[in-house]
């Protein structure tokens, strides 16, 4: 019996191991199928989140292209600015030009004077140009509102000199005879205006003989055949420059704000642009006017007058010396938007209440104002 018990004892503690080892064994291989399908949904996840990433990037590149889209192709313009603060205020914009920097293609052409760019651009020759105020309000009635106006360029910059100590009043110009350019322009209406409102009458009271250039009238100062003349920046510094005996006696700018009991600031100078052109191709006209506000700024700035008078010269325009005392005096501008509207649009109705030929018979519509 006790071998029996002996021998049950052994049998039964024998399945109790064996067992134990099966559900040992059974746990372990548990395990390792939880970890294999926890690396599974790892495996899974890690690859979706991969072809989500792949799918973003797929997303995300059209941005990328446009991003690195290339530069607007440049348009050929034809442009034109007068031999004087128009020009002065381009001279940055020019030299960018030359060196292939510049957002437009610009053929310049620089005059000497307003009737040699007024038909170049109702015959469509020219795209762009700087015109006296008034003179773009006469090409817009001339062509039938086919002319807008950019931005003004030049506020006052016209002086009455005088060889002599004579003149200290508008009442003294009585009398005497005045050299002037301009005629058909801002200068002769402002001069004219300045004149009857202080009693005087133009071709009566005050003899005016136009030149054809501002040029033509530093020699007549020079030689005594002119006492007296009507002249803008930078060529009064010049004729200083040249002939200590001549003296500014009076500036019309002041004489004009007195006339007109400041109802307008006298606005010299502006840029006009074709309508069709504009309609064709307004990212480059707006690019240009940026260009041509960088370049206002660039030349009218303390850091820039050197070089800008060294351009100045480069160009033809004036000599380095000269253009450098004279840029500072010049009024050089760039105005847009409704700031113009309301200058120009004032000055425009202060000359036609004065003389409606002077804006070409009738003031322009809202329309005449190119705004971006």
């Amino acid at each position: 019996m006790t071998i029996r018990k002996i021998l049950a004892t052994l049998l039964a503690l024998s399945m109790t191991l064996s067992l134990a080892a099966c559900g040992s064994n059974s746990t372990q291989t548990g395990t390792t199928q939880s970890e294999q399908t926890e690396e599974s949904s790892s495996v899974s996840d890690e690859s979706a989140s991969d072809e989500t990433t792949a799918e973003n990037t797929e997303t995300e590149t059209p941005a990328d292209e446009t991003e690195a889209s290339e530069p607007a192709e440049k348009v050929d313009i034809n442009l034109a600015a007068l031999s004087g603060p128009t020009a002065l205020g381009m001279l940055d914009l020019l030299e960018k030009n030359d060196n292939g920097e510049a957002a437009n293609n610009y053929n310049v052409t620089i005059a000497t004077a307003p009737d040699e760019v007024t038909g170049k651009i109702i015959s469509g020759e020219l795209d762009i140009a700087a015109v006296p105020t008034n003179v773009a309000s006469t090409l817009y009635n001339k062509t039938e509102g086919q002319v807008q106006i950019a931005a003004l360029n030049t506020m006052g910059v016209l002086y009455v000199l005088e060889t002599g100590d004579t003149i200290q009043s508008v009442a003294d110009l009585a009398g005497k005879t005045i050299y002037a350019t301009g005629q058909g322009s801002t200068p002769e209406y402002a001069l004219n205006l300045v004149l009857e409102k202080n009693g005087l009458t133009p071709g009566e009271d005050v003899e005016i003989v136009f030149a054809a250039d501002n040029a033509e009238i530093a020699p007549l100062l020079a030689s005594g055949e002119a006492q007296v003349a009507l002249l803008p920046q930078p060529f009064v510094t010049s004729v200083l420059t040249q002939n200590e005996n001549v003296r500014v006696a009076l500036d019309l700018t002041e004489e004009w704000d007195k006339a007109v009991n400041g109802e307008s600031g006298l606005t010299m100078g502006c840029v006009v642009v074709r309508k069709e052109f504009a309609e064709q191709n307004k990212e480059a006209l707006d690019r240009f006017l940026d260009e041509y506000k960088q370049s206002v700024e660039t030349v009218t700035s303390e850091e820039g007058l050197a070089h800008a008078a060294e351009l100045a010269e480069h160009y033809n325009i004036i000599k380095a010396a000269v253009a450098e005392k004279a840029i500072p005096e010049c009024n050089i501008v760039f105005v847009e938007g409704d700031e113009m509207q309301q200058i120009a649009g004032g000055f425009l109705q202060v000359l036609y209440d004065a003389n409606p030929q002077a804006v070409g018979g009738q003031l322009p519509n809202d329309d005449f104002y190119y705004k971006r």
